[in-house]
């Protein structure tokens, strides 16, 4: 599974799961007003991806945790992510919420 929350860049013109898909035989481009990308890879006989873009603001969506070809683990992003905000000191809670 890969969590890309970062824009594409030079070296990454089309993020880092275009990157890694490119080397796998495929293509991608994010759309313009998602550019932001989650993916999860099933990397058997044939190589899948499962992809979902976004934007910042966007809920995270909930991302399988492939196993095998048939087996999966839903990994829940957007909970995990608000449970470990919850940890944060509310000193750095309001900086970042102050950034955004």
């Amino acid at each position: 599974m890969l969590i890309d929350p970062f824009p594409p860049g030079p070296r990454d013109p089309r993020g880092i799961h275009g990157v890694i898909w490119e080397e796998l035989g495929g293509s991608y481009e994010p759309p313009t007003d998602k550019p932001l990308t989650l993916a999860a890879y099933d990397a058997g006989i044939h190589h899948t991806s499962y992809v979902e873009p976004f934007a910042v603001g966007d809920e995270l969506t909930a991302m399988p945790l492939l196993l095998t070809s048939e087996r999966y683990v839903p990994v829940p992003l957007e909970e995990s992510y608000q449970a470990a905000y919850l940890g944060v000191p509310r000193h750095w809670q309001r900086v970042l919420e102050a950034a955004s």
